[in-house]
């Protein structure tokens, strides 16, 4: 994983949130924000120069298809960590790497780097 790596936790479920927060950060990332939900992910952006961030999609009843559209918009690489089905993804994301729960290390690890290779 790049040693520069920023990166931006949307996570409305606090034990996971905490676990890639951990995973991240021992492989030498800087988290810049865990926000749990959409209004917090909203007051995230802008504040913190980030190069990636991994977006839950399901947020307590919200999606975070918004927070995709202004990361896109912004050139913030991205990918989501869900356990949605692949029809929930709106087509304009269907490129978007997945990292399906519950996670595995390995694959966080591969996604983040790929994610964070494809910045602008």
């Amino acid at each position: 994983m790049p040693s520069h790596c920023r990166v931006l936790l949307v996570e409305d479920e606090p034990l996971v949130g905490l676990d890639l927060a951990a995973l991240l950060e021992d492989e030498g990332a800087t988290i810049v924000g865990v926000a749990q939900s959409v209004a917090a992910a909203w007051g995230c952006l802008g504040k913190s120069e980030m190069n990636c961030a991994l977006l839950d999609i399901n947020l307590r009843g919200e999606t975070s298809f918004a927070i995709a559209d202004a990361l896109a918009e912004a050139g913030v690489p991205f990918a989501f960590v869900t356990a949605c089905m692949d029809s929930v993804v709106p087509r304009r994301y269907r490129d978007i790497p997945i990292i399906r729960k519950p996670f595995i290390t390995s694959v966080v690890l591969e996604v983040v780097t790929a994610v964070v290779g494809r910045e602008a």
